[in-house]
């Protein structure tokens, strides 16, 4: 059939399985809107209040539903504004498909009004990109960056539109909805070496992340872990890998990791490391990481092998596959002086916990309060600071794809965008976004989509009034000197939810969780809790950057 470039794109979204898409219209992406209202039956829009906003809720959804995100954006300035959305993908390896418009062929490289060249602004963070220069090409380009999106280790892939080649016409053959590229898988020969290094170890530790969620390959990392008698520890990517009842959960490693997982994994004398990249805030001092322990890596992506921490043998592959083959090879062991062990570590971590403990409203208090009204499948999602780190280590998480964070950018703003995203992947079900006033202030405006989409959100604003996590280095590492981070805003956030059409409720003391946290989930809509935090309270256990376990601030 005869269509134009603009029908294909809705044509062929549709085909690829793509119920919803993001975004925000403008002039050279008009020909697509029109369609998108002519098929409004088919395709669900969500227009968000910014670009960065309607980014951050594809990558949302995507994360929470495992499906490819898509976001549209017109030139110019709709390019350039979702560049921040598809660098937090990039580095978290979400599979985003951003289609953006363009001035026609003939005005490229003219400083046509809203031009900017999109390709070369986003090649850096993403795993291919594209400019359509002829309509026959349209339709494999978009079926094969929905391939390219989710294949391997998944990712954004940007398509740009030229105006002129939504306008033009061509035949439009349909095709089935492509899967992925098959995954490579691991040798026997690689496994059994593998099994050998584990069946000799006394001390083993499993370190994986977000390629294990990536890889679905949770109930086989369990078994593995089980079999073994060997510890877990996460990176806050692969958080909700491993449920937080499971025996040998340990939770997060690292900088501000719990005690316990980043402990056993300097004791460890192997390190099992499953879809992790060895980010530097999980390592610490790269050159003290091995110590006298040996690694093992297997990863997806084979450009994250030995690219910052060298292990003793590695391979790029499927890690449930990898897992499920290693399974057969190792030895069932007790090892009964190493879970010892641990047992005396988390013992140490406890006291270490109770001693923290005060009257105050703190921040473990309005997440343990919250936690009473959600269920293992609730969506939580965080904004980077302070707040981010207080909820990796003291939120449970008991299913895979419930936790939506910005690890590897460490994007503030990307809560409210992603929050979106991930309720309306869920099937609009309860969801919560924990932030601070200082990432908040950067998305805000977003509060007019959840409201206008009437989303059940439950956002929790840890109110310190300051930069909190800038604040904390200040205080250890910069003489208590706090350039521009006290804020001194005098935002009124319960107000402000309410301008937007929310429901405000405002937390000033300890006493008041109870009562405000079940107002606000049996509250519909879109609500938001204030919680005034001192601005003195800190994140701890915390290791200093480039530092190790033997230099960690406990209190």
């Amino acid at each position: 059939m005869l269509l134009t470039g603009a029908e294909i794109i809705i044509e062929t979204l549709i085909e690829q399985g793509c119920d919803t898409v993001f975004g925000y219209p403008g002039g050279f992406v008009l020909n697509i809107y029109d369609e998108l209202y002519k098929n409004s039956d088919r395709i669900n829009h969500i227009i968000t209040a910014h670009e960065q906003g309607a980014a951050h809720a594809a990558d949302g959804y995507a994360r929470a539903s495992g499906k490819v995100g898509v976001v549209i954006a017109t030139s110019g300035p709709g390019v350039t504004n979702l560049v921040t959305g598809i660098a937090t993908a990039f580095l978290d390896s979400t599979p985003i498909v951003a289609i953006t418009g363009n001035v026609p062929l003939s005005m490229l490289g003219r400083d046509s009004f809203q031009e900017v060249d999109s390709t070369g602004i986003t090649m850096p963070i993403t795993k291919h990109n594209y400019i359509v220069k002829d309509v026959k090409d349209l339709a494999n380009i978009i079926r094969e960056a929905f391939v390219v999106a989710k294949s391997g280790r998944p990712g954004p892939v940007l398509v740009d539109v030229p105006k002129d080649i939504q306008l033009a016409k061509c035949e439009f053959e349909p095709s089935e909805m492509l899967e992925a590229e098959p995954k490579r898988t691991v040798s026997d020969n690689f496994l059994s070496k593998c099994a050998d290094m584990i069946n000799a170890s006394k001390r083993p530790y499993i370190y994986c992340g977000g390629g294990a969620i990536a890889a679905d390959a949770s109930e086989e990392i369990k078994a593995l872990s089980l079999k073994l008698n060997a510890p877990i520890g996460l990176s806050i990517m692969g958080l909700s890998a491993i449920p937080q009842d499971f025996p040998n959960w340990l939770g997060m490693m690292g900088m501000h990791g719990r005690y316990s997982s980043t402990k056993a994994n300097y004791e460890a004398d192997l390190i099992i490391a499953l879809g992790v990249r060895f980010s530097d805030r999980a390592t610490g001092d790269k050159s003290k990481f091995k110590r006298d322990s040996r690694i093992i890596h297997i990863d997806i992506d084979p450009a994250e092998l030995n690219k910052n921490i060298d292990s003793c043998i590695s391979a790029a592959g499927d890690i449930k596959n990898a897992v499920a083959r290693l399974l057969n090879l190792v030895e069932e062991k007790d090892r009964t002086e190493w879970i010892d062990r641990i047992k005396e570590i988390k013992a140490e971590e406890q006291q270490q916990i109770a001693a923290r403990e005060n009257g105050r409203l703190t921040p473990q208090k309005v997440i343990a309060e919250l936690q009473k009204h959600t269920d293992k499948d609730t969506i939580v999602v965080t904004d980077v600071g302070q707040h981010q780190m207080w909820t990796a280590q003291s939120y449970k998480f008991y299913k895979p794809r419930t936790l939506l964070t910005s690890g590897g950018l460490g994007t503030m703003g990307f809560g409210m965008g992603a929050a979106i995203g991930g309720c309306i992947a869920r099937g609009r079900k309860r969801t919560v976004l924990f932030t601070g006033d200082g990432s908040f202030g950067m998305n805000l405006t977003e509060l007019a989509t959840a409201v206008s989409q009437n989303l059940p959100l439950t956002i929790v604003i840890m109110n310190n009034g300051v930069l909190g996590m800038v604040r904390q280095w200040q205080t250890l590492f910069f003489g208590k000197r706090y350039s521009n981070t006290t804020l001194e805003r005098k935002t009124d956030f319960v107000r402000l939810a309410e301008a937007f059409g929310a429901t405000g409720i405002r937390v000033s003391e300890s006493g008041d969780l109870e009562t405000a946290m079940k107002k606000a989930f049996d509250t519909d809509g879109t609500v938001v809790i204030d919680c005034k935090i001192d601005m003195d309270e800190n994140v701890y256990p915390m290791i200093p950057a480039g530092g190790t376990i033997e230099d960690i601030i406990v209190n």
